[in-house]
C-alpha cells in the first residue's frame, strides 16, 4: 500500500552513516561551523538527510535552546553532558538529536536499542567499549528488560559496572570503573519507562509535531541535499501534507521528485507536488487511502458511529492494533474522529472531508455534543 511506502523507515535517506567499529559513529568537530560544509558532496555524511548540528536542526526551538546551554556548559567544563531522554512519536528527530549531541561534543556515537539488550552481558559489552565522553544511544529504551535496567543504574550515576562472577554460594560481585559517558535514550512510550530510570536522566524532553513552516524548511534543505529542483510553493504543499513529521516529509519529497522526473521537467512546484501526492493517494490533510477508508466505513456504513474498535478494524480489513496505534491518533488530532465510552464516532469535520452531510438522526443522539 502507499502508506507502507511512505511511512516505513528507509535506511538510505535519513539514517546516520556508520563508520569504523559497529555501533560507533565518528563525529565531526560540531558547532555552528559544521553547517557550512553540510552539503559538501565529497563528505559521505552529506548524503544523509539528518542534520549534524543544532544550527541545522529545524524546529523544536525550546529544546534546542536547552540543549545548546547544556552542551556549551559541558564543553567549557571539559566534561560529558548529562544524560538525555527524548520522547515523542516516531519520525520527529530523536535519533538525529542523539547524533547532534555526539557531533557537538566531538565524540563517537554508539547506537543500540532496548530489544537488542536482552541480558546484562549485552549492555556490559557495549559499556566497556565506550571512550571518555562518548554518547551511547538506546532507541526504544522503554523496552529494556528489568535485569538490564538494574545494571544501567550504577553505570549512569557512578560510571561503574557491577559484574557477578560464579554461581551459587561461591558467586561474588566485582565493580569495574567505566569512562564517563552520555546516555541518550529515545522512547515513543514514556509511560512505560520506570520511575527510577526516568529520574536518572538530567533532561527529559518531549518532541512536538512540527509547524508547516518548519517542515517546508526541512523539505527545502532535503531537496538541496538530494539535488532536487524545488520551489517554495512545492515545499509548502509537501509540508502541509506531512502530518507534522519530518520523516514523512522526506518520504513525500522523494515520491514527488520521482513523479516530477518521470512525468514532468524535474521541477517540483505547487502543481507538480499536488499531482505527485495525488498519485500516491495523499490528500490535502495528509490522509492516505486507509485513513479515508476508516472515515468512509464509519460514516457511510455505520452512520457515523458510535462503533467498536474491533468492528471498525474488520470493516477496513486491518488489525485492531494497527487501527488504534497507527491510524487513529492522526485522525483524532485532526478532529476527524472521537473516542467515546460507546465507541468511535465521526465528527462533522469527517463528514465534510468526505463530502457528506451528517444525518440529523446522528446529531440528535446522546453524543450530540460531539457535533455542536
Amino acid at each position: 500500500m502507499a502508506r507502507d511506502e511512505l511511512l516505513l523507515p528507509d535506511p538510505d535517506d535519513e539514517d546516520l552513516i556508520l563508520e569504523g567499529e559497529p555501533g560507533a559513529v565518528p563525529a565531526s568537530s560540531g558547532g555552528a561551523e559544521a553547517a557550512d560544509d553540510l552539503l559538501d558532496p565529497s563528505d559521505p555524511l552529506a548524503l544523509s538527510l539528518r542534520p549534524r548540528s543544532l544550527a541545522e536542526f529545524v524546529g523544536q526551538s525550546e529544546l534546542k535552546r536547552r540543549l545548546s546551554v547544556i552542551l556549551e556548559a559541558a564543553r567549557r567544563r571539559n566534561e560529558p553532558p548529562d544524560h538525555f531522554l527524548f520522547a515523542g512519536p516516531p519520525g520527529l528527530g530523536k535519533t538525529s538529536l542523539a547524533g547532534i549531541v555526539a557531533n557537538e561534543m566531538g565524540v563517537s556515537l554508539h547506537v543500540t536499542s532496548g530489544p537488542a539488550l536482552e541480558r546484562p552481558g549485552d549492555l556490559a559489552a557495549i559499556l566497556t567499549k565506550l571512550g571518555h565522553g562518548d554518547v551511547l544511544f538506546i532507541d526504544e529504551i522503554h523496552r529494556l528488560s528489568r535485569s538490564v535496567e538494574e545494571v544501567m543504574y550504577p553505570a549512569m550515576e557512578d560510571f561503574q559496572l557491577d559484574i557477578v562472577l560464579g554461581k551459587g554460594p561461591a558467586a561474588r560481585s566485582i565493580r569495574l570503573d567505566l569512562p564517563q559517558f552520555c546516555l541518550v535514550g529515545a522512547t515513543t512510550r514514556t509511560g512505560l519507562i520506570t520511575g527510577p530510570l526516568r529520574d536518572r536522566f538530567g533532561l527529559v524532553a518531549r518532541l512536538d509535531f512540527y509547524d508547516p513552516s518548519d517542515l517546508a524548511s526541512i523539505v527545502m534543505r532535503a531537496a538541496g541535499i538530494m539535488g532536487a529542483n524545488i520551489t517554495t510553493d512545492g515545499a509548502v504543499e509537501i509540508a502541509r501534507r506531512s502530518r507534522g513529521t519530518p520523516r514523512i516529509a522526506n518520504r513525500l519529497l522523494r515520491r514527488v521528485r520521482d513523479v516530477a522526473d518521470v512525468e514532468g521537467d524535474g521541477t517540483i512546484d505547487g502543481d507538480s507536488a499536488k499531482e505527485g501526492l495525488a498519485i500516491f493517494g495523499i490528500d490535502h490533510l495528509g490522509l492516505d487511502k486507509v485513513d479515508r477508508s476508516i472515515l468512509s466505513a464509519l460514516c457511510e456504513r455505520f452512520g457515523g458511529g458510535p462503533l467498536g474498535l474491533s468492528t471498525l478494524a474488520i470493516a477496513v480489513a486491518e488489525p485492531t492494533e494497527t487501527v488504534e496505534d497507527v491510524y487513529e491518533p492522526f485522525l483524532i488530532q485532526q478532529g476527524l474522529l472521537a473516542r467515546t465510552p460507546r465507541g468511535r464516532v465521526a465528527t462533522p469535520a469527517a463528514w465534510a472531508h468526505l463530502g457528506l452531510t451528517a444525518p440529523t438522526a446522528v446529531t440528535s443522539q446522546g453524543d450530540a455534543s460531539l457535533f455542536d
